[in-house]
């Protein structure tokens, strides 16, 4: 799934963003710069990505140490 950041922004100026395709607090770091700009944040809401750890896969492999 590819990284998304929605911005939605009502009649009264307030600002909703919503992050799609990170796991962990990296969607943080995404919105830092951001959100800075946009002014003081009121609230968070955290998905159920939020507290799921991102997995770094590693490919096993065998290897024939005597090329044979």
């Amino acid at each position: 799934m590819p990284t998304t950041i929605t911005f939605n922004i009502s009649q009264d100026g307030t600002v909703t963003e919503t992050v799609e395709g990170v796991k962990g607090q990296v969607c943080e770091s995404l919105t830092k710069t951001i959100e800075e700009k946009l002014g003081q944040v009121e609230s968070r809401v955290h998905t159920g990505d939020y507290y799921t750890k991102s997995q770094n896969y590693v490919q096993e492999f065998t290897h024939d140490s005597e090329c044979a």
